[in-house]
Protein backbone atom coordinates (compact mmCIF):
# COMPACT_ATOMS: atom_id res chain seq x y z
CA UNK A 1 0.00 0.00 0.00
CA UNK A 2 1.09 3.25 -0.66
CA UNK A 3 2.70 5.78 2.05
CA UNK A 4 0.12 8.48 3.52
CA UNK A 5 0.54 12.02 2.81
CA UNK A 6 -0.76 14.37 5.40
CA UNK A 7 -0.71 18.37 5.30
CA UNK A 8 -0.98 20.05 8.36
CA UNK A 9 -4.46 21.94 9.13
CA UNK A 10 -2.10 25.62 9.99
CA UNK A 11 -0.92 25.65 6.25
CA UNK A 12 -4.64 25.53 4.95
CA UNK A 13 -6.87 28.89 4.86
CA UNK A 14 -9.68 28.20 7.73
CA UNK A 15 -12.38 28.51 5.38
CA UNK A 16 -11.70 24.93 3.24
CA UNK A 17 -13.18 22.30 4.49
CA UNK A 18 -10.79 19.35 3.89
CA UNK A 19 -11.16 15.55 5.68
CA UNK A 20 -8.94 15.64 8.43
CA UNK A 21 -7.36 12.09 10.23
CA UNK A 22 -8.05 11.53 13.91
CA UNK A 23 -4.56 13.30 14.58
CA UNK A 24 -5.82 16.35 13.13
CA UNK A 25 -3.65 16.45 9.77
CA UNK A 26 -5.32 16.25 6.26
CA UNK A 27 -5.23 13.79 3.85
CA UNK A 28 -4.35 15.10 0.11
CA UNK A 29 -5.59 13.20 -3.02
CA UNK A 30 -2.64 11.79 -5.65
CA UNK A 31 -3.34 12.57 -9.09
CA UNK A 32 -2.44 9.52 -11.56
CA UNK A 33 -1.34 9.71 -15.16
CA UNK A 34 -0.86 6.36 -17.25
CA UNK A 35 1.13 6.76 -20.42
CA UNK A 36 0.95 3.84 -23.23
CA UNK A 37 4.23 4.13 -24.66
CA UNK A 38 6.07 1.80 -27.94
CA UNK A 39 9.66 1.69 -26.04
CA UNK A 40 9.69 1.47 -22.47
CA UNK A 41 13.24 1.45 -21.41
CA UNK A 42 13.76 4.73 -23.56
CA UNK A 43 10.64 5.87 -22.02
CA UNK A 44 11.98 4.90 -18.55
CA UNK A 45 15.37 7.06 -19.11
CA UNK A 46 13.46 10.21 -20.49
CA UNK A 47 10.96 10.38 -17.77
CA UNK A 48 13.61 9.36 -14.26
CA UNK A 49 15.72 12.55 -16.07
CA UNK A 50 12.58 14.75 -16.20
CA UNK A 51 11.69 14.04 -12.58
CA UNK A 52 14.82 13.12 -11.24
CA UNK A 53 14.13 9.46 -9.70
CA UNK A 54 14.02 6.34 -10.34
CA UNK A 55 10.50 4.49 -10.96
CA UNK A 56 9.50 3.13 -7.15
CA UNK A 57 7.87 0.18 -9.83
CA UNK A 58 9.84 -0.99 -12.58
CA UNK A 59 8.42 -4.29 -14.36
CA UNK A 60 9.09 -5.71 -18.05
CA UNK A 61 6.47 -4.04 -19.28
CA UNK A 62 5.52 -1.18 -16.86
CA UNK A 63 6.89 1.50 -14.43
CA UNK A 64 5.68 3.82 -12.41
CA UNK A 65 7.19 6.73 -10.21
CA UNK A 66 5.07 7.75 -7.10
CA UNK A 67 6.46 11.49 -6.98
CA UNK A 68 5.92 13.82 -3.92
CA UNK A 69 6.55 17.08 -5.76
CA UNK A 70 4.13 17.38 -7.88
CA UNK A 71 2.15 14.96 -5.72
CA UNK A 72 1.90 12.43 -8.72
CA UNK A 73 1.35 9.01 -9.40
CA UNK A 74 2.79 8.43 -12.76
CA UNK A 75 2.70 5.29 -15.05
CA UNK A 76 3.75 4.06 -18.56
CA UNK A 77 3.20 0.63 -20.04
CA UNK A 78 3.98 -1.50 -23.24
CA UNK A 79 0.98 -3.61 -23.70
CA UNK A 80 -0.07 -3.44 -26.98
CA UNK A 81 -1.93 -0.05 -26.90
CA UNK A 82 -1.70 2.93 -29.11
CA UNK A 83 1.02 5.23 -27.78
CA UNK A 84 -0.23 8.18 -26.08
CA UNK A 85 -2.71 9.00 -23.16
CA UNK A 86 -4.37 5.80 -21.69
CA UNK A 87 -5.77 7.64 -18.45
CA UNK A 88 -6.27 9.84 -15.95
CA UNK A 89 -7.08 9.18 -12.38
CA UNK A 90 -7.31 10.62 -8.53
CA UNK A 91 -5.78 7.95 -6.16
CA UNK A 92 -7.44 8.42 -2.36
CA UNK A 93 -5.81 6.37 0.65
CA UNK A 94 -9.20 4.83 2.02
CA UNK A 95 -11.92 3.15 1.15
CA UNK A 96 -14.05 6.22 2.40
CA UNK A 97 -12.45 8.13 0.20
CA UNK A 98 -13.23 5.83 -2.43
CA UNK A 99 -16.96 6.18 -2.08
CA UNK A 100 -17.15 9.97 -1.39
CA UNK A 101 -15.47 10.36 -4.97
CA UNK A 102 -17.98 7.90 -6.33
CA UNK A 103 -20.57 9.99 -4.10
CA UNK A 104 -19.17 13.17 -6.12
CA UNK A 105 -19.65 11.27 -9.58
CA UNK A 106 -22.90 10.28 -8.67
CA UNK A 107 -24.59 13.09 -7.91
CA UNK A 108 -22.98 15.19 -11.26
CA UNK A 109 -24.76 12.53 -13.03
CA UNK A 110 -21.35 10.87 -14.50
CA UNK A 111 -21.60 7.72 -16.06
CA UNK A 112 -19.72 4.96 -13.94
CA UNK A 113 -18.53 1.34 -13.69
CA UNK A 114 -17.61 0.06 -10.26
CA UNK A 115 -14.52 -2.34 -10.62
CA UNK A 116 -13.74 -4.09 -6.92
CA UNK A 117 -10.72 -5.97 -6.03
CA UNK A 118 -9.39 -5.09 -9.84
CA UNK A 119 -6.30 -6.58 -10.57
CA UNK A 120 -4.24 -4.20 -12.61
CA UNK A 121 -0.52 -2.34 -12.48
CA UNK A 122 0.63 -4.67 -10.31
CA UNK A 123 -1.58 -3.90 -7.83
CA UNK A 124 -4.96 -4.77 -6.87
CA UNK A 125 -7.59 -2.08 -6.12
CA UNK A 126 -10.98 -0.80 -5.49
CA UNK A 127 -11.99 1.43 -8.88
CA UNK A 128 -14.67 3.30 -10.18
CA UNK A 129 -14.29 4.60 -13.47
CA UNK A 130 -15.78 7.48 -15.88
CA UNK A 131 -15.36 9.12 -19.09
CA UNK A 132 -14.89 13.16 -20.03
CA UNK A 133 -16.81 15.25 -22.94
CA UNK A 134 -13.66 14.40 -24.76
CA UNK A 135 -13.50 10.43 -23.95
CA UNK A 136 -11.24 10.45 -21.53
CA UNK A 137 -10.94 7.71 -19.20
CA UNK A 138 -10.57 8.57 -16.04
CA UNK A 139 -10.30 6.24 -12.52
CA UNK A 140 -10.64 7.12 -9.25
CA UNK A 141 -9.33 4.04 -6.91
CA UNK A 142 -7.73 3.05 -3.44
CA UNK A 143 -4.97 0.58 -3.57
CA UNK A 144 -5.06 -2.02 -1.68
CA UNK A 145 -1.88 -4.62 -2.04
CA UNK A 146 0.55 -5.03 -4.51
CA UNK A 147 0.76 -8.39 -7.09
CA UNK A 148 3.07 -10.18 -9.30
CA UNK A 149 1.51 -9.52 -12.56
CA UNK A 150 -0.07 -6.73 -14.49
CA UNK A 151 -3.08 -8.30 -14.27
CA UNK A 152 -6.34 -8.15 -16.85
CA UNK A 153 -5.75 -4.84 -18.06
CA UNK A 154 -9.51 -4.30 -18.97
CA UNK A 155 -10.49 -1.39 -20.78
CA UNK A 156 -13.74 0.17 -19.43
CA UNK A 157 -15.88 1.12 -21.99
CA UNK A 158 -18.55 3.99 -21.16
CA UNK A 159 -20.51 6.81 -23.35
CA UNK A 160 -19.28 10.32 -22.67
CA UNK A 161 -20.82 12.65 -20.00
CA UNK A 162 -22.04 14.55 -22.95
CA UNK A 163 -22.56 14.51 -26.58
CA UNK A 164 -22.46 18.41 -26.93
CA UNK A 165 -19.49 19.12 -28.18
CA UNK A 166 -18.74 15.93 -30.48
CA UNK A 167 -18.12 15.82 -34.07
CA UNK A 168 -21.19 15.18 -36.33
CA UNK A 169 -21.48 12.73 -39.09
CA UNK A 170 -22.40 15.65 -41.72
CA UNK A 171 -19.22 17.51 -41.80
Amino acid sequence: MSPVYWYWPAAIESTHQYPINLAGAIAVKRFHIHIAVDDLEKNIAFYSGLFQTEPSVRETDYAKWMLDDPRINFAISHRGRKPGLDHLGLQVDSAEELESVQQGLAAAALPIAAQKQAACCYATSDKYWTVDPQGIAWEAFHSLNRIPMFGEDDVIQLESVSSCCQPSDNT
